[in-house]
């Protein structure tokens, strides 16, 4: 074993003695890919962070038209991608195969582990992270996406930590009175239809709480501890001045808690500058907590498990909820790459 595989194993072997209960939050969504190729092996080309089967199902949508336009290399290749956007804008489609590539929107299920006064794990110092943090306004689009390049590979080597806690998790369904009949019944159902589970890279997210209350959600997952660590110092001096009404929701995008208290003319400079310090610690010293006004602000140690068959990574189950149908996202495209921003003229198509 590596150096480094070493101290990971000892950091997890440390973290499972004190953080022995899981809480799950529910099921993601994204889309993953096998090729003719690829074995077991699938490809995650939609991250697995979506709330509901058809934001994945979406994300798809778009992902093809868009190289239907930009990437297709023939009329035939194009006509093949545009058939299976249009099936995506009318059918709620959980697999396609286009181009002898087989697309299936997948679904995994969100778990943190817990200590024994119920605060969710924080990052491991091996947890992925940057060197030199960059902290300025465009670092988001150059850093890495959750689950970009992504193999889902059931037969990968695994150290004896990851192999136990595999075999533990292959039990894993919903239990309680707040679950309905129906999804209690396809969790135990998927046990026996997905028997083996493929954990997924570890992600990071916001969680906060106050006073007694229960821990909650303030971001989506990043695929590093910084990202999440910068999306909670713009939160403290941006977002949470606004929300509280320190700021007005309609400032101009510049305008922040550091910006104001520069100013020094508010009369919430006094509870402005708290998060402005609060941010300066959170830069300064790498922190995975803060707390500000009786709130506790905490980087989080997200985990996701896809269960997994004979066929394959699972699939959307009946009792998964969709927010919205499926519906036209773009302007219709005929097979020669044209985009029709408004619906052709009769005779227009392919001239």
């Amino acid at each position: 074993m590596e150096p480094v595989e070493a101290v990971m194993e000892a950091e997890a072997r440390d973290a499972a003695v004190h953080h022995r209960a899981l809480v799950v939050r529910g099921p993601l969504f994204g889309v993953a890919t096998q090729g003719e190729n690829d074995g077991r092996r699938w490809r995650v080309v939609v991250e697995v962070t979506h709330g509901c089967p058809q934001q994945a199902r979406d994300a798809l949508n778009s992902l093809l038209w868009f190289r239907a336009k930009g990437e297709a290399k023939s009329l035939q290749e194009r006509r093949a991608l545009l058939a299976a956007v249009a099936r995506l804008e009318t059918e709620c489609v959980d697999e396609l195969t286009v181009l002898e590539t087989r697309y299936r929107v997948v679904r995994a299920e969100e778990y943190a582990a817990l200590d024994a006064h119920g605060d969710i794990e924080t990052p491991r110092p091996t947890d992925p992270a940057p060197l030199t943090p960059d902290w300025s306004p465009g670092a988001s689009a150059r850093s890495p996406r959750v689950d970009d390049d992504l193999v889902l590979d059931p037969d990968a080597p695994l150290s004896p930590l990851q192999a136990a806690e595999r075999l533990s998790l292959r039990s894993l369904a919903y239990t309680g009175a707040r679950f309905p009949d129906p999804v209690l019944h396809d969790s135990v159902q998927a046990v026996e239809t997905h028997p083996d589970v493929v954990l997924m890279p570890t992600a990071f997210l916001i969680v906060e709480r106050s006073g007694n209350e229960p821990w909650t959600p303030g971001s989506g997952l990043q695929a590093t501890v910084h990202d999440a660590r910068r999306i909670l110092a713009f939160a403290l001096t941006w977002m949470e001045p606004r929300t509280r009404g320190l700021i007005a929701y309609d400032a101009e995008p510049e305008v922040d808690a550091s910006t104001v208290v520069a100013e020094n003319t508010s009369p919430a400079v006094a509870e402005l500058a708290a998060f402005v310090e609060a941010a300066d610690r959170l830069r300064a010293g790498r922190l995975n907590e803060v707390e500000v006004h009786g709130t506790v602000f905490r980087i989080g140690r997200s985990r996701r498990l896809l269960r997994w068959g004979p066929g394959g990574p699972e699939g959307p189950r009946p009792s998964d909820i969709n927010t919205h149908a499926p519906d036209v996202l773009h302007p219709r495209m005929d097979e020669h790459g044209t985009v029709y921003f408004e619906e052709p003229v009769e005779g227009d198509a392919g001239s």
